[in-house]
């Protein structure tokens, strides 16, 4: 089940993300909307440009880094929030379940003690699914939404105001709640969701509280806000700041500047300091001392001074760690197998049925969870000597720094006195005291215990990821191979003989092999895990372990979230794509049936096409045509349509005309009678319009002038498909814009007379344009007319039919893009471009076209 399965063709898109057999693998759904990273340069954009000066540029320019600033303050009170609760909550379960469970012991009804701890984590999970009912984009990590985000593709309600209150909110309750849940990984979407909310000053949660901030009303800037605020919750949870930017910089933004790594640094340290400013304050009362850097710390890594044979690791510990960056990267494969197998099964039984099944599905897990950790504990832990860890726990104390000591987390569940229970050290504790414990304590855990601990936790894990609560991947997967990596340790002391190595480096080595085996990250994760421990020396083992274990898994199958993504139908590009996809040109992956408008267009054929079409742009066009002369005579919305193409159309002889003009000098006259072009004079209109004879004739030059005559059968594919010059694009969002404005004029007035509207105007709707269904069309008259040339975007990226896949491929993930024409040596255009074309599915499927036709 860990194989890539051969992709389907694309006459096989129409499951749209639906599977009709187990092994069906899902395909890139069409209905996903792209963002507009590249700036439309239209008139409006234009009069603004004019309008800027050096003064007004520098105050943008501020007001960005104000607000970068303010993403990461506020990020970082977001995960001050959530981990102030979650302890507070954790700390009340602990003390009334540990004091029964002392009680009971001695009386025999740890039944009741049992009953306890159900009551508590059913009561915390039931209220994390109730939020995710509230939006169900909360569930999960967040971290593969964000991972489209920030590649380029709009998913619904992910960076919403509502969305950050159930994620922060639902977390803390799934935490608190013991489910084998994170925090870590919701910090990251509650970070881009600060980031892509708090420059706008609106939301729609909150229609009534609105501000004049004219500033960043664009998904250009939006997407560049949003990987700050995602960088500045990886560097909130773990104390990274460096990290935090380069995972927004590994894990999918298209476009990346010098300017804005500088943004996103500082962001990131903003909400580092913020988070660590108010976290010592609180639990140290040392207001300003800086002492807790991240929800998630190590510890300090150092070998006891006593012991002078410990090393925090050698040269021949490397094969060691590339041995376990193997069995990292198997383990890891298997459980991202399972856990998309767990994820189909949801998707076809859980999913489809009433909302309060998955709320059931929820409880059944929590329920499931604290019975075997209860029962885990009670009959599978082993009593072990308080005296044996007393030194090294004080030890241990001394170094780390930290708030608790490692040794007040050993629970003594079950057992006399002077011993404590180390599976219950493990189960009943925090997911980070347990890896604390794991890091810093020696000769705890016996590897009987650890390889049951391990095994247990890595199928709840694997169970609990994908169900209907907000939960993180991090913390599970750090504590799953904390304890494989400590197991590794105690065997080659205990068989092998080797004493000489420290436990706390293979539990950490463990937890980064399984860690990268899963996420297969690494750039950031090595940055991360170097931050996290604060020990620079752990570089090579940490970045070879990682890149081993990322190899091993790709051998077998993707990382847990780019099968998430998958597994939603995001259409996801890739870094780059494969060399054989050379032998494909544009021409081959391009969609030649367009939807296109006219520089001069009717109200009833733009609202026909909108409300006809999904598509979120169209090609302003003219037709090419040997008797324009003839259509001019009959109709003024021709005749405009040919005036603009005739104008906006550059010649050699034309542009050399103007120059000459303009030098108040003339060339000579073989040159004069070259550039001296006829300008057809507008001749009165006969009394027959020869439009209406044109369409009786089945030869309409302008079909959407009349959206209720559809083209005959007879018409040939040359008539179908005419030639078309291409003049710009123009979005969908625009044209709305036009109809609800009013922008148009009548067919017996010049377009001049047309109202003009602003850039602020045009985008004061942004980010929830109006729709064309919700257009009352009794308040438009449909023979009115609309120029759209003001407004389309006359200049955009556009690629040649013969160019080949990977430089379109380049041109469209680097530079961010929507929509790419694709024109021909004339000026025609013959198709378009848009993300569903770059997906390797399709690419992979027109390829095997390709082949045939050889």
């Amino acid at each position: 089940c860990c194989g890539e399965r051969e992709s389907r063709t694309p006459e096989e898109l129409t499951i749209l993300g639906e599977t009709h057999e187990e092994e069906d693998e899902i395909l890139p759904r069409k209905d996903y909307e792209s963002l507009d990273y590249d700036r439309c340069i239209n008139d409006p954009y234009l009069e603004v440009l004019e309008s800027m000066d050096n003064k007004k540029a520098q105050r943008y320019e501020a007001v960005k880094w104000v607000m970068v600033f303010a993403i990461g303050v506020c990020t970082g009170l977001v995960g001050l929030f959530v981990d102030f609760f979650v302890r507070l909550l954790t700390q009340l379960k602990f003390r009334v379940v540990q004091s029964s469970v002392e009680e009971c012991t001695e009386k025999g009804c740890l039944a009741l003690s049992l009953l306890e701890l159900l009551g508590f984590n059913l009561t915390f999970v039931f209220l994390a699914s109730l939020l995710v009912l509230i939006q169900p984009v909360a569930a999960g990590s967040g971290i593969p939404e964000i991972k489209c985000y920030l590649n380029g593709v709009k998913v619904p309600g992910v960076v919403r105001l509502r969305t950050v209150v159930c994620k922060a909110m639902g977390v803390l309750f799934s935490v608190a709640g013991g489910l084998f849940v994170g925090k870590e990984g919701p910090m990251i979407h509650s970070g881009a969701v600060v980031g892509a909310g708090l420059p706008q000053f609106q939301s729609i949660s909150l229609r009534k509280i609105q501000f004049n901030f004219p500033y960043f009303r664009s998904d250009r800037d939006k997407r560049d806000f949003v990987s700050a605020g995602a960088a500045a919750g990886v560097a909130a949870a773990f104390g990274a700041p460096i990290g935090g930017t380069l995972f927004s910089l590994e894990e999918g933004s298209s476009f990346w500047n010098q300017g804005l790594t500088w943004k996103v640094l500082f962001c990131s340290m903003a909400a580092t300091f913020t988070l660590n400013f108010f976290r010592s304050g609180i639990q140290f009362g040392s207001w300003g001392s800086f002492q807790l850097p991240g929800l998630l710390n190590f510890g300090e890594f150092k070998c006891s001074e006593s012991d002078k044979k410990c090393h925090l690791w050698t040269a021949v510990d490397l094969g060691f760690f590339i041995l376990m960056g193997i069995v990292g990267g198997l383990l890891g494969a298997t459980f991202n197998c399972l856990n998309k197998r767990l994820a189909k099964y949801r998707m076809r039984n859980v999913h489809p049925k009433p909302k309060l099944v998955r709320v059931l599905e929820s409880l059944l897990v929590s329920l499931a969870t604290t019975v075997v950790v209860f029962i885990a504990s009670m009959v599978l832990g082993e009593c072990r000597q308080m005296s044996s860890t007393s030194h090294s726990g004080n030890d241990t104390l001394s170094l780390q720094g930290m708030s608790e000591d490692v040794n007040s987390s050993i629970q003594t569940f079950f057992c006399p006195n002077e011993t404590y229970n180390d599976m219950a050290t493990l189960f009943f504790n925090p997911q980070e005291s347990a890896i604390l414990q794991l890091f810093h304590q020696d000769g705890t855990f016996s590897p009987v215990t650890l390889s049951l601990f391990f095994l247990l936790y890595f199928l709840l894990s694997c169970w609990t990821y994908g169900i209907s609560v907000p939960s993180g991947l991090f913390v599970p997967s750090l504590l799953c191979g904390a304890a494989f990596g400590r197991l590794v340790a105690n065997l080659l002391k205990s068989y092998i003989g080797l004493d000489h190595i420290y436990s706390g480096t293979f539990a950490l080595i463990g937890a980064a092999a399984f860690l990268g085996g899963v996420v297969r990250m690494t750039i950031s994760l090595t940055v991360i895990l170097i931050e996290s421990t604060n020990e620079i020396t752990y570089g090579l083992p940490i970045m070879i372990t990682l890149m081993v274990a990322k190899w091993t898994g790709d051998f077998f199958n993707k990382g847990i979230y780019d099968i998430h993504v998958n597994l939603r139908g995001v259409p996801l590009l890739e870094w780059e794509t494969e060399v054989e996809m050379d032998k494909l040109r544009a021409s081959d992956i391009m969609e030649p049936n367009l939807t296109y408008v006219y520089p001069h267009t009717r109200i009833q054929s733009l609202v026909s096409i909108l409300r006809t079409t999904v598509h979120h742009a169209f090609p302003v066009v003219t037709e090419n045509r040997g008797n324009e002369r003839e259509f001019m005579k009959g109709n003024q919305l021709i005749s405009n349509n040919i005036k603009f193409k005739k104008s906006s159309i550059l010649t050699r002889a034309g542009e050399q005309r103007k120059r000459s003009q303009s030098m108040k000098s003339y060339p000579s006259s073989e040159l004069r009678n070259m550039c001296d072009e006829h300008i057809a004079t507008e001749e009165p209109p006969e009394k027959e319009d020869l439009l209406q004879q044109m369409l009786e004739r089945r030869y309409t030059p302008y079909p959407n002038l009349y959206p209720d005559q559809s083209p005959s059968e007879e018409w040939t594919m040359e008539e179908r498909f005419r030639p078309l010059t291409f003049h710009g694009l123009i979005l969908r969002s625009q044209l709305v814009t036009l109809l609800v404005r009013g922008v148009c004029y009548s067919e017996s007035q010049s377009s001049a007379s047309q109202p003009r509207l602003s850039h602020a105007e045009m985008s004061e709707d942004y980010p929830r344009y109006p729709d064309i269904h919700d257009l009352d069309l009794t308040l438009l008259n449909p023979r009115m007319i609309v120029d759209v040339t003001p407004y389309m975007n006359p200049s955009p990226f556009s690629v040649s039919p013969n160019t080949h896949v990977s430089q379109v491929f380049n041109l469209f993930r680097t530079m961010g893009l929507r929509h790419l024409p694709v024109v021909n040596a004339v000026g025609e255009i013959v198709g378009i471009i848009t993300r569903h074309n770059l997906t390797h599915e399709f690419l992979q499927a027109r390829l095997r076209q390709h082949y045939q036709t050889i």
